[in-house]
């Protein structure tokens, strides 16, 4: 296991017997959209440590805000976070469940004078809290007794007020040179049914406040959140030491995941989804992880991606190529092979009997013998890649011009004897060669003639068409987060769609998001949405190198 600061923690208060021997972490999404990359190394942090201190992780659900909840997001993450590899057993929960707790806490603190209900207007509230440089003002409600704060909160609760008429406030100090503990609101009236609790509430509290509360009636002994809530961290510690919760959680904040040329700002990938630039939250050019699993990400190549990364409280972009690297390293050894010609041109083998077919054998994978083989029939017209083929060869291209002899992979070396063009486009349609009749791969003499290169190819008489798409990064920009507007950097050649390429028959029985590598091609999987046995639809995961910054080079 790789260390970490937050790992040297844990390890230091079980020394010390601060957490009683226990271990207790969390994963607190809110359930208003889907989770993305970003999630994923909250998730293997949070879930990683509880599995090797052997303590618990808990799911539990930020729904405060009915407004923007939906089930469907809820359901999402359950599956989402399971697909990964993790489980919670018996601990899912929702920050619904302590809303009765949250307003009790809530009655106490006004009781106590640590709390009161603010009329101001929103505007008002905002002016009132100053600036970085300047101290804030407090609210002319601020002194207000404790009788008429209680009054006044029930009555929040009854549904005698409208959205926004009244705040409740804890009273801490508005002077304070954090922003967050001048008198920070914990509570507001929406009359909004909730998705759980349906119209029992009309006032919903506040994250910060009900997280700490949450944390401390679940006895979580390390809340892990990310660098942006360092800020908030006093005012978490206050809502507990201030209120009679049974446990003392602590709060320890790590870097956020930010990635080259990829948006992680939820607003933002709203957008994306809202205004059609993708087709949906699961478009596989999105960083959600449902979309990155449609695509032909793995668990393990994430999970794998997240404990390469790190954890610091160092704000750094991570390179992209990092997480593709992982799943290569993750496919490489996982992924069966196939044959796929994504841009197939017609190749006649002249000197081979026409009705003749042979077979030749190709290994599922070349390092798992144990796999096994398969079967690709050799006939005279096959197919093969068009960029296999150049009429007038430029420096360093070792497949197929005329006179050029390649071998093709499992079969026979050819020498390529002409080409037809199209009359109107000039085109090549067919390329004519000749087998060498003794060079067959596996047989005694085959490596008798030397050739530079080696294709794939496919029988004309077993081909089966498929709909191949080809995914590229969605943004030209390495960090389009930072540009005022991200738009502009949108890359309008993400997704390239080739529906006349052919695969080999035995991709026909491949399932749902099962991968294969295509030789010489890439890492593709079937996709889980559009594809059909009758209409097989494969998405390129990864290219077999990283290709991008090559590209750029040239």
């Amino acid at each position: 296991m790789s260390t970490n600061f937050i790992r040297q923690i844990i390890e230091q208060d079980l020394e010390r017997n601060q957490t009683s021997g226990r271990v207790a972490t969390r994963f607190p999404p809110e359930p208003n959209g889907y989770l993305h990359i970003g999630h994923a190394k909250s998730i293997c942090l949070n879930f990683g440590l509880a599995r090797d201190f052997e303590g618990q992780c808990h799911l539990r659900f930020d729904d405060t805000n009915p407004a923007k909840e939906d089930t469907e997001y809820v359901d999402s993450i359950i599956d989402t976070v399971r697909w990964l590899g993790f489980d919670w057993g018996v601990h899912l929960y929702y920050a619904s469940d302590y809303f009765e707790h949250c307003y009790r806490y809530a009655e106490s603190l006004i009781e106590r004078g640590l709390a009161y209900v603010d009329s101001l207007p929103f505007e008002k509230i905002r002016e009132y809290r100053g600036t970085l440089t300047t101290p804030g003002t407090n609210s002319p409600y601020r002194d207000r007794s404790v009788i008429d704060n209680l009054t006044l909160f029930r009555a929040m609760r009854e549904g005698q007020y409208q959205d926004g008429e009244h705040v409740l406030r804890l009273k801490i100090d508005m002077a304070s040179a954090n922003m967050n503990l001048r008198d920070p609101i914990i509570y507001r009236i929406r009359h909004v049914s909730h998705w759980r609790t349906g119209n029992k509430w009309c006032i919903y509290p506040m994250y910060d406040y009900a997280h700490a509360i949450s944390d401390a009636l679940e006895s979580i002994t390390h809340s892990i959140c990310t660098l942006e809530f360092e800020d908030h961290r006093p005012l978490y510690n206050w809502v507990v030491e201030h209120t009679d919760v049974p446990s003392q959680p602590h709060q320890y904040e790590f870097s956020r995941l930010n990635m080259t040329y990829t948006m992680m700002s939820k607003r933002k990938l709203l957008d994306l989804v809202t205004q059609g630039h993708v087709s949906g939250w699961n478009d596989p050019r999105m960083p959600t992880l449902v979309g990155l699993r449609r695509r032909g990400y793995t668990p393990q190549s994430i999970r794998l991606f997240c404990e390469r990364i790190g954890v610091s409280k160092a704000d750094s972009l991570i390179d992209v190529t990092v997480l593709e690297d992982c799943l290569r390293e993750d496919l490489n050894d996982n992924a069966p092979r196939r044959v796929a010609i994504l841009k197939p041109v017609k190749l006649i083998i002249d000197n081979y009997p026409e009705g003749q077919s042979e077979v030749c054998t190709a290994p599922n994978h070349p390092h798992h013998p144990e796999w096994g083989h398969r079967e690709l029939h050799f006939t005279r017209e096959l197919f093969v890649e068009r960029d296999d083929f150049m009429t007038e060869p430029v420096k360093g291209f070792f497949r197929l011009f005329p006179g050029a002899e390649v071998r093709l992979r499992y079969a026979y070396v050819i020498r390529c004897t002409s080409f037809d063009t199209d009359p109107t486009t000039g085109e090549v349609t067919v390329i004519h060669a000749d087998y060498l009749p003794d060079t067959k791969s596996g047989t005694p003499g085959a490596d008798s003639v030397k050739v530079k290169g080696n294709i794939h190819w496919l029988s004309s008489t077993e081909a089966v068409r498929a709909e191949i798409r080809l995914f590229d990064r969605l943004f030209k920009d390495p960090n389009p987060g930072a540009l005022d507007d991200y738009q502009q950097a949108l890359n309008h050649d993400s997704l390239i769609i080739l529906k006349d390429a052919l695969i080999e028959p035995a991709l026909l029985t491949a399932e749902n998001r099962e991968s294969f590598q295509f030789e010489r091609n890439g890492y593709f999987c079937v996709d889980e949405v559009d594809s059909k046995t009758t209409s097989p639809v494969f998405n390129r995961a990864v290219t077999l190198r990283d290709s991008w910054n090559t590209t750029k080079g040239k």
